[in-house]
């Protein structure tokens, strides 16, 4: 294992995936542990060879956490990801806690109503999961219970459930 080789690995990587500093870290660590383990070898001496890569990734540009974090909340958002859900998914891909909560204070800052944000959120995770209003109207009544329940776990407030679970479709375009 060489500087060449983990330089290598590294640009192979993130040809396929976007990532952040840590998961491209984490990476490196799995693929350097692996092949150490293969040869016979410790892997701990390779730990200054893998911060060294990272450090190369970042200075070139190739790795971003703040660009990460925009590009990744964008894409839980449209999924309907909660803020919650959005920070602890963000915190597990090992973006560091002040750079999520400045994109998600950008995010609010966007919009002239912040608030409208997570109602989006809500709205687009219940048409994606067929709750609420999304549900066939002789089942809606039997499985609100159900539809509040699973926008609770998804990370939404209870009030904010209720409203999309009892309110209407919003959407124009939707044939509904």
């Amino acid at each position: 294992m060489s500087p060449a080789w983990l330089e290598r690995a590294a640009l192979h990587y993130l040809e396929r995936y976007s990532a952040s500093t840590e998961m491209l870290r984490r990476t490196l660590a799995r693929r350097v542990e692996k092949r150490a383990r293969l040869r016979g070898e410790d892997p701990a001496p390779f730990a200054e060879l893998i911060a060294a890569t990272v450090a190369r990734a970042v200075s070139a540009g190739l790795v971003d956490d703040a660009r990460f974090t925009d590009t990744r909340l964008a894409t839980l958002r449209r999924r309907g990801t909660s803020s919650r859900g959005a920070s602890a998914k963000l915190a597990a891909k090992g973006i560091p806690r002040n750079v999520v909560e400045a994109a998600l204070q950008a995010e609010r800052e966007a919009l002239p109503d912040g608030e409208a944000i997570d109602d989006q959120a809500a709205r687009a995770y219940a048409k994606r999961r067929r709750l609420g209003p999304y549900r066939r109207p002789d089942l809606r009544a039997t499985y609100r219970d159900r539809d509040l329940a699973a926008l609770a776990r998804a990370g939404f407030s209870y009030d904010l459930a209720r409203r999309v679970v009892d309110g209407d479709i919003k959407d124009p375009m939707d044939p509904r």
